[in-house]
C-alpha cells in the first residue's frame, strides 16, 4: 500500500486491518480532494465553486439500517429497541471482513481530526473513505487539526470506514438491506456501506459522542447554539432536521457556535463539529443570506442539488431528486461565528417543533418540569426527504429531539438537562415553526419573519414582562402580544376557520403526547409526569 499526502500518521491503517489498499491519500487539502473527486467522476464543479454530488437512491439517512453491536463493554448501557437495533459480534465480524476485502486493491482517503471543540472532551476521529468527496465532507464536518506535527503522530480514538458503494448481503451479514451503518463501541469502529448519503458519517460519530460524553458528566445535545453580546448570553436550539436549528441560529446579530451538535459541560457549551450541514431546498437569499452564500463557495459540498449541465448554475428550487438537498461547509464559510466553538452556560433553551397538526402556539414559555416533559417527548414532524420513505410531514415523537442518535435511555439525557436547567437558571421556550391556520394540507407554514421576531423577543428578555395566557389543553404560557407579530398568530385557535375542528385536533395531539410519554413515566418524577397536556380539562 502506497501512502501519499502532506501529513501521514505514523499510526497507520494496518491497525484497522486495512493492509491491501492500493493507495492511501492522507489529510489532503481541499483543492486536492476536489481534483480527486472530479477526476474520478464522483462529483461535478458548479458555478462559483461548490462541488455537487449525487447520493443515488439514498437521499437521506437510513435509520432502519443502523445497528449497534451487542458486546460486553456497552451492552448493559444501551437502550435496546427499534432505535438501537442490536447486531451480534459474529455478524459484525463478517461485515468487517466484507469491508476490508472490498478495500483490497482500491484507493482510500484518510481524514484525521476531532469530534468536540473543547480539548478536554474531544474525541480523535479517523475517517477512511473510498470516495474523495466523502472525505471532503468529513473534513468540512469535523474539527480539523492544523498542525502537521500532530497529524503525523495522530492516534484515533474512533475509526469510521466508509465504503459507500459496497453492498451487504442481508442473509450473510445480518443486515436489513444492502445498506449498513454498524457501530462497535468496544472496538471503537464504525462501518458504513450501501449508501452514498454522507450524513451517515457525521451522525454515526454523533451517536458515539452521545454514548461517551454523558459518562464524563457532559450532556450531549442535538441542537444549534449561538450567543449575543458576550459568551455568557448563550441560546440553544433543539430540534430535528427541518425544524429550523440551522436557520434560526444563523443570526447576524448573534455569534454562531455551531448548527447541530453540542456538549454542555460544567464549563459551558462547546460545538462537537467544525462545520455545518444545512438543508438548502428553496433557500431564500433574502431570508437566509448566510446559508445561501455557502452554496456559492469553493469548499462547499452540495448533495443532490440540481444544476444546469451547460451553465453549471444551481437551481435550489428544484426538488426532482429530493426535498433533502444539502450543503456541507466549514463553519468558517459563515460570518459572525466563533471558530473556537466554546462559550458559557445557556441563558435560554429553545425547543423547535414543526407541528403538522397546526395546533401548538408559535411561542410559549415552559416551566422546568414542562421542559423535561417536552424534551422526553420530542414532538415534531419528520419533514419530507430527511429519511427514506418520508414524502410529506408526518407527526412523530423523537425523545430528546434526536432519538435516532441516542444510545442511552432518554431519561439519562433528560435528567442531566433538568439538573443543568436548575443549576444555571436557563429559561425554556417551545417554538412551533410548523403549521398555522390548520393542519398540513390546509394551513400554511409559519412565516420565518414572525418566528425570527419571536425568537429575538425571547432572547432579549423582552417577553419577561409581557402578559401571558395559559393554553387550556397544553398548559403552555403564551404571550398575548409581541411587537410586529399579529396577535391572532400567537393564539393558534384564532387562526383556524373552524374552532371546533381545532379543539378536536388539539385533543387528538394531546392524547398522542400522553400515549408516548407513558414509555418514560416510570422513570420521572410526579411533577414532570403531570407537566403534559391537560386531558379532560
Amino acid at each position: 500500500m502506497e501512502n501519499l499526502g502532506p501529513f501521514i500518521s505514523r499510526n497507520g491503517l494496518e491497525k484497522h486491518g486495512i493492509v491491501g489498499a492500493k493507495r492511501a491519500y492522507w489529510n489532503l487539502p481541499v483543492a486536492r480532494l476536489y481534483e480527486e473527486a472530479l477526476s474520478r467522476s464522483e462529483a461535478v464543479l458548479a458555478k462559483e465553486g461548490p462541488l455537487v454530488a449525487s447520493t443515488g437512491p439514498h437521499t437521506g439517512r437510513s435509520p432502519n439500517d443502523k445497528f449497534t453491536v451487542k458486546e460486553g463493554s456497552s451492552e448493559a448501557d444501551i437502550w435496546w429497541g427499534s432505535v438501537n437495533c442490536p447486531m451480534d459480534e459474529a455478524a459484525f465480524d463478517k461485515l468487517r471482513q466484507h469491508v476490508l476485502s472490498h478495500l483490497e486493491g482500491r484507493d482510500v482517503f484518510v481524514f484525521d481530526g476531532y469530534a468536540g471543540c473543547d480539548p478536554k472532551y474531544r474525541l480523535p476521529v479517523r475517517v477512511v473513505t473510498t470516495a474523495a468527496w466523502h472525505n471532503l465532507f468529513a473534513r468540512n464536518m469535523f474539527v480539523r487539526e492544523e498542525s502537521g506535527e500532530h497529524l503525523e503522530s495522530f492516534e484515533p480514538g474512533f475509526v469510521v470506514i466508509d465504503a459507500s458503494e459496497l453492498k451487504a448481503d442481508p442473509e450473510v451479514h445480518g443486515t436489513r438491506s444492502q445498506a449498513f451503518i454498524a457501530v462497535h463501541l468496544g472496538l471503537r469502529l464504525v462501518l458504513i456501506g450501501g449508501t452514498q448519503y454522507a450524513g451517515e458519517i457525521k451522525k454515526s460519530i454523533f451517536s458515539v459522542m452521545n454514548y461517551l460524553l454523558p459518562k464524563r458528566g457532559v450532556l450531549s445535545m442535538h441542537c444549534s447554539a449561538n450567543y449575543g453580546s458576550d459568551k455568557n448570553d448563550v441560546a440553544l436550539f433543539f430540534g430535528l432536521s427541518g425544524t429550523g436549528k440551522t436557520t434560526l441560529s444563523a443570526d447576524n446579530t448573534r455569534t454562531l457556535i455551531g448548527d447541530d451538535e453540542h456538549g454542555w459541560s460544567d464549563d459551558g457549551v462547546f460545538n462537537i463539529e467544525g462545520g455545518c450541514y444545512a438543508k438548502v431546498i428553496r433557500l431564500d437569499p433574502a431570508g437566509e443570506p448566510q446559508i445561501y452564500s455557502t452554496t456559492r463557495r469553493f469548499g462547499t459540498v452540495l448533495e443532490n442539488v440540481v444544476f444546469d449541465p451547460a451553465t453549471r448554475e444551481l437551481d435550489l428550487d428544484d426538488d426532482s431528486l429530493t426535498e433533502n438537498t444539502r450543503s456541507s461547509y466549514p463553519i468558517s464559510h459563515l460570518s459572525h461565528v466563533d471558530e473556537g466553538g466554546q462559550a458559557g452556560h445557556p441563558k435560554n433553551v429553545i425547543f423547535l417543533t414543526a407541528d403538522a397538526f397546526g395546533v401548538l402556539p408559535p411561542i410559549s414559555q415552559l416551566t422546568h418540569a414542562q421542559a423535561m416533559y417536552h424534551f422526553l417527548s420530542g414532538y415534531t414532524a419528520k419533514v419530507a426527504g430527511t429519511e427514506r420513505g418520508v414524502t410529506e410531514p408526518t407527526a412523530t415523537f423523537s425523545a430528546c429531539f434526536g432519538a435516532p442518535f441516542m444510545p442511552l435511555h432518554p431519561g439519562v439525557y433528560a435528567e442531566m438537562l433538568g439538573e443543568k436547567l436548575r443549576r444555571f437558571g436557563s429559561r425554556v421556550w417551545l417554538i412551533n415553526t410548523g403549521w398555522t391556520g390548520g393542519p398540513y394540507g390546509v394551513g400554511q407554514r409559519m412565516k420565518l419573519a414572525h418566528t425570527r421576531r419571536m425568537v429575538t423577543a425571547a432572547l432579549s428578555g423582552e417577553l419577561d414582562q409581557v402578559e401571558t395566557v395559559v393554553d387550556p389543553i397544553f398548559g403552555l404560557r403564551i404571550p398575548v402580544a409581541i411587537a410586529d407579530v399579529p396577535s391572532e398568530v400567537l393564539q393558534p385557535r384564532q387562526t383556524w376557520s373552524d374552532p371546533v375542528a381545532y379543539d378536536a385536533t388539539a385533543t387528538r395531539l394531546a392524547e398522542m403526547f400522553h400515549k408516548t410519554f407513558a414509555t418514560f413515566a416510570d422513570g420521572v418524577s410526579a411533577e414532570v409526569a403531570a407537566a403534559g397536556p391537560l386531558l379532560g380539562s
